[in-house]
């Protein structure tokens, strides 16, 4: 991690809670799924324009921390397929804050030395945001830190149906095997090939759904839900769900140590004294 101070100052809450994180055993990748700023807004009898807008910061936020912890790669889920179904005039909204986003953001981004990376169906997006969307890739394109993942008109079905469309292709061109095709040939032909699975998935607002989310990735994932509404997220809820898997124990389908003792031989040889 950088120097502590620069991410949270002596005796704040933040610092407390930073200060309970061990630095060699901080998740590679956190993928968080967004959720509240409607109710958020509602709350405060604000249109859900006000939601979308305050939830800026909490991103801002969040992503600086994951920067500074030096964490390898952090994925959020910005919008959906399914969120097409939304009020026109919503969709719209939440492009050009998207778009106020990258224009305001992108010399901070840099300076953290994030690596921007949409994923998705990108080409289904508005020729606008695709513009603002490649114009981020290219400023941050030579950042050797955190991978800033945003995913965007993302559908973890989708994103393996679309592997699967490629594999019968290539396999029928005869440039690779059926029997080639693996795991590891799966993961590295998946959007998110570049980067590690996550460790750990937090959702926001209390919600307990997947919601589509890296599908494939997730297999053995700790997931962490809060009550906080993504506009009232931030660092030091970052830290409290880095704390929390910090304090599990991850079996990847194993036993651990203790429960493995129970299954070893209790002593004594098959020879005599």
């Amino acid at each position: 991690m950088d120097d502590l101070d620069t991410i949270a100052g002596p005796g704040t809450p933040e610092r407390e809670l930073l200060d309970r994180i061990d630095p060699d055993r901080l998740p590679r990748h956190v993928a968080i799924i967004m959720d509240g700023n409607g109710r958020w807004a509602r709350a405060r009898n604000l249109p859900r324009v006000a939601g979308h807008r305050a939830g800026i910061r909490a991103v801002r936020e969040t992503v600086e921390a994951a920067a500074r912890l030096g964490l390898e790669a952090i994925t959020l889920y910005a919008f959906s397929t399914e969120n097409w179904k939304r009020p026109r005039h919503e969709v719209l909204t939440l492009m050009n804050l998207l778009k106020e986003y990258i224009r305001k953001e992108l010399e901070h981004v840099v300076e953290n030395n994030l690596r921007f990376v949409p994923i998705g169906r990108i080409d289904q997006l508005d020729p606008s945001v695709q513009k603002a969307l490649r114009r981020a890739v290219e400023a941050t394109s030579r950042c050797t830190g955190t991978v800033f993942q945003i995913a965007l008109n993302y559908s973890g079905r989708q994103e393996v149906t679309d592997m699967v469309r490629e594999a019968v292709r290539l396999a029928w061109d005869g440039k690779v095997h059926p029997d080639q095709i693996d795991e590891a040939w799966i993961a590295g032909h998946l959007a998110t090939a570049a980067t590690p699975d996550p460790d750990l998935l937090i959702r926001t607002s209390g919600e307990q759904r997947i919601s589509n989310f890296l599908l494939w990735q997730i297999a053995y994932t700790e997931i962490y839900f809060t009550p906080v509404l993504w506009p009232d997220f931030g660092k030091a809820e970052l830290f409290r769900a880095i704390v929390d898997y910090q304090g599990r124990e991850r079996r990847f389908g194993g036993l651990s140590p203790e429960e493995a003792g129970l299954f070893e031989p209790s002593g004594g040889g098959d020879g005599g004294s």
